[in-house]
Protein backbone atom coordinates (compact mmCIF):
# COMPACT_ATOMS: atom_id res chain seq x y z
CA UNK A 1 0.00 0.00 0.00
CA UNK A 2 1.55 3.65 -0.90
CA UNK A 3 0.11 6.86 0.60
CA UNK A 4 0.27 9.44 -2.22
CA UNK A 5 -1.70 13.47 -1.07
CA UNK A 6 -3.37 14.26 -4.58
CA UNK A 7 -5.48 18.07 -4.96
CA UNK A 8 -4.70 17.61 -1.13
CA UNK A 9 -6.67 14.61 0.16
CA UNK A 10 -4.44 11.67 1.35
CA UNK A 11 -5.04 8.75 -0.71
CA UNK A 12 -3.89 5.18 0.09
CA UNK A 13 -3.17 3.10 -3.34
CA UNK A 14 -2.42 -0.42 -3.19
CA UNK A 15 -0.48 -0.40 -7.08
CA UNK A 16 3.31 -1.16 -7.91
CA UNK A 17 5.77 1.21 -6.29
CA UNK A 18 7.14 1.61 -10.13
CA UNK A 19 3.64 2.26 -11.58
CA UNK A 20 3.55 5.51 -13.85
CA UNK A 21 1.38 7.77 -11.48
CA UNK A 22 -0.48 9.20 -14.15
CA UNK A 23 -2.19 5.70 -14.41
CA UNK A 24 -2.56 6.29 -10.41
CA UNK A 25 -4.26 9.03 -10.96
CA UNK A 26 -6.61 8.30 -13.63
CA UNK A 27 -7.26 4.54 -12.69
CA UNK A 28 -7.19 4.25 -9.40
CA UNK A 29 -7.87 7.60 -8.12
CA UNK A 30 -10.34 8.38 -11.20
CA UNK A 31 -9.24 11.80 -12.28
CA UNK A 32 -9.47 11.59 -15.58
CA UNK A 33 -8.56 15.45 -16.34
CA UNK A 34 -4.75 14.85 -17.04
CA UNK A 35 -4.38 12.64 -20.11
CA UNK A 36 -2.34 10.09 -21.54
CA UNK A 37 -0.13 11.60 -24.69
CA UNK A 38 3.62 9.94 -25.68
CA UNK A 39 3.81 7.23 -22.95
CA UNK A 40 7.77 9.23 -22.76
CA UNK A 41 7.64 12.54 -21.07
CA UNK A 42 7.87 14.50 -24.39
CA UNK A 43 4.60 15.60 -25.35
CA UNK A 44 3.11 17.41 -21.81
CA UNK A 45 -0.45 16.13 -21.87
CA UNK A 46 -0.03 14.09 -18.69
CA UNK A 47 1.79 17.58 -17.06
CA UNK A 48 0.34 18.03 -13.13
CA UNK A 49 2.76 19.73 -10.11
CA UNK A 50 4.35 18.30 -7.95
CA UNK A 51 5.36 20.08 -4.99
CA UNK A 52 4.55 23.11 -7.16
CA UNK A 53 6.60 21.87 -9.95
CA UNK A 54 5.22 21.08 -13.44
CA UNK A 55 6.01 17.85 -13.77
CA UNK A 56 5.57 14.43 -16.84
CA UNK A 57 3.45 12.08 -15.00
CA UNK A 58 3.84 9.41 -17.80
CA UNK A 59 7.13 8.18 -16.53
CA UNK A 60 7.07 9.28 -12.98
CA UNK A 61 6.76 6.12 -10.44
CA UNK A 62 4.10 6.88 -8.25
CA UNK A 63 6.75 6.00 -4.84
CA UNK A 64 8.77 9.01 -6.06
CA UNK A 65 5.96 11.57 -4.50
CA UNK A 66 5.23 9.95 -1.64
CA UNK A 67 5.40 12.90 1.07
CA UNK A 68 5.09 15.21 -1.72
CA UNK A 69 1.89 17.32 -2.83
CA UNK A 70 0.34 16.34 -5.97
CA UNK A 71 -2.27 18.77 -7.67
CA UNK A 72 -3.98 17.91 -10.82
CA UNK A 73 -6.34 20.21 -13.14
CA UNK A 74 -9.17 19.47 -11.51
CA UNK A 75 -7.31 21.20 -8.23
CA UNK A 76 -7.55 24.45 -9.82
CA UNK A 77 -11.01 24.92 -9.92
CA UNK A 78 -14.43 22.72 -10.30
CA UNK A 79 -15.94 26.39 -12.18
CA UNK A 80 -12.98 27.47 -14.21
CA UNK A 81 -12.59 30.46 -12.68
CA UNK A 82 -8.58 30.42 -11.77
CA UNK A 83 -7.26 33.36 -13.83
CA UNK A 84 -5.29 30.74 -16.24
CA UNK A 85 -8.70 28.72 -17.03
CA UNK A 86 -10.62 32.35 -17.82
CA UNK A 87 -7.75 33.61 -19.52
CA UNK A 88 -7.38 30.03 -21.92
CA UNK A 89 -11.40 30.13 -22.61
CA UNK A 90 -10.91 34.46 -23.39
CA UNK A 91 -8.75 33.29 -25.87
CA UNK A 92 -10.37 30.28 -27.33
CA UNK A 93 -7.18 28.57 -27.24
CA UNK A 94 -8.43 24.82 -27.31
CA UNK A 95 -8.95 23.39 -30.81
CA UNK A 96 -9.25 19.94 -30.29
CA UNK A 97 -8.57 20.41 -26.73
CA UNK A 98 -6.55 17.10 -25.69
CA UNK A 99 -3.67 18.80 -24.73
CA UNK A 100 -5.18 21.38 -22.79
CA UNK A 101 -5.01 20.11 -19.39
CA UNK A 102 -1.51 19.47 -19.82
CA UNK A 103 -0.95 22.81 -20.94
CA UNK A 104 -3.20 24.86 -18.32
CA UNK A 105 -0.91 23.25 -15.82
CA UNK A 106 2.49 24.07 -17.34
CA UNK A 107 1.40 27.85 -17.76
CA UNK A 108 0.14 27.93 -14.01
CA UNK A 109 3.15 26.61 -12.68
CA UNK A 110 4.96 28.98 -14.89
CA UNK A 111 3.21 32.20 -13.97
CA UNK A 112 3.89 31.12 -10.31
CA UNK A 113 7.66 31.52 -11.00
CA UNK A 114 7.24 34.58 -13.81
CA UNK A 115 4.35 36.73 -13.40
CA UNK A 116 5.18 39.04 -16.41
CA UNK A 117 7.07 36.65 -18.51
CA UNK A 118 8.15 38.16 -22.19
CA UNK A 119 7.00 35.74 -25.35
CA UNK A 120 10.45 34.18 -25.69
CA UNK A 121 10.47 33.34 -22.19
CA UNK A 122 7.03 31.36 -22.10
CA UNK A 123 8.03 29.49 -25.54
CA UNK A 124 11.52 28.67 -23.47
CA UNK A 125 9.36 27.53 -20.81
CA UNK A 126 6.05 25.57 -21.85
CA UNK A 127 8.26 22.99 -24.10
CA UNK A 128 3.93 20.51 -24.16
CA UNK A 129 3.25 20.06 -27.56
CA UNK A 130 0.02 21.07 -29.14
CA UNK A 131 -0.76 18.93 -32.24
CA UNK A 132 -3.20 21.71 -33.46
CA UNK A 133 -0.44 24.09 -33.10
CA UNK A 134 -2.56 26.65 -31.16
CA UNK A 135 0.72 28.26 -29.78
CA UNK A 136 0.13 31.94 -30.45
CA UNK A 137 -3.24 31.61 -28.66
CA UNK A 138 -1.30 29.95 -25.72
CA UNK A 139 0.52 32.87 -25.22
CA UNK A 140 -1.69 35.02 -25.60
CA UNK A 141 -3.95 33.09 -22.80
CA UNK A 142 -0.54 32.92 -20.59
CA UNK A 143 0.03 36.67 -20.77
CA UNK A 144 -3.74 37.61 -20.18
CA UNK A 145 -3.41 35.46 -17.26
CA UNK A 146 -0.44 37.03 -16.20
CA UNK A 147 -2.23 40.26 -16.29
CA UNK A 148 -4.86 38.99 -14.20
CA UNK A 149 -7.19 37.67 -16.56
Amino acid sequence: MITITVNGASHDVDVPPDMPLLWVIRDELGLTGTKFGCGVSQCGCCTVHVDGEATRSCVLPVSQVVGKQVHTIESLSTDNSSAIQKAWIAEQVPQCGYCQSGQIMAAAAFLRKNANPSDAQISDAITNICRCGTYDRIRSAIHRAAQGA
